[in-house]
């Protein structure tokens, strides 16, 4: 493992190239997403799921879904592809319910809550869910990457694949399930060109 902050925040490359022939442990993927479902969510509802292409027919199918990123697909350990549950407000019971058990919060505390959220959610546009759902697992999709660097593996995320399909092709609901990104992770086997960021002086504004 890998603790050293710096390293892994600011070295932090774009990989698209993996080993081939190395394949992350089930165990240890896991580790890897529980590490990431540490991330902040609104009102912690965590509406993040995932599902690991790692089997080559998983890759082929995923594969004409991507048409400009087939190296990552190929090469990879996995395809981590990133959902947003857009029904992720029916967990609200159960996850505030554990948080009761573990004493972080009373039964009234948590009634509070829940009855705070569910109006909120269940009433709120299906714009209003989307932003919600895509902004917090991309938290959860940035903090995989820097989970990834810390167990030693590369990622790249990957933005540019058929958004309309992707959801029923692995058997999910696309009404429900929105897709937000794609990790590819792995053991790199390539160096990453550095790139070139803006000056804090011209994306910040001071009032």
């Amino acid at each position: 493992m890998n603790n050293d902050f710096k390293d892994i925040v600011f070295n932090r490359r774009s990989v698209r190239v993996f080993d081939e022939n190395y394949k992350i442990p089930r165990d240890e993927m896991l580790q890897i997403i529980k590490e990431t479902t540490e991330a902040p969510s609104s009102v912690n509802l965590q509406p993040w799921r995932f599902v690991v292409v790692e089997s080559q027919e998983g890759k082929d199918k995923l594969r004409p879904l991507i048409e400009f990123n087939i190296s990552q697909n190929d090469t990879s350990s996995a395809m981590i592809i990133i959902f947003g549950d857009m029904k992720c407000y029916e967990k609200t019971e159960e996850i505030y319910g554990r948080a009761v058990e573990k004493g972080l919060m009373t039964e009234e505390e948590k009634k509070k809550m829940v009855d705070l959220i569910m109006p909120a959610y269940t009433g709120a546009t299906r714009q209003k869910m989307n932003d919600i759902v895509k902004i917090d697992s991309s938290l959860a999709a940035m903090q995989m990457q820097l989970v990834a660097r810390a167990h030693g593996y590369e990622t790249c995320l990957i933005g540019g694949f058929e958004e309309d399909v992707i959801a029923e092709e692995f058997g999910l609901d696309k009404e429900r399930y929105v897709p937000v990104t794609i990790v590819a992770i792995g053991k790199g086997n390539e160096d990453a060109s550095d790139s070139v960021r803006l000056e804090p002086e011209e994306v910040t504004r001071f009032e």
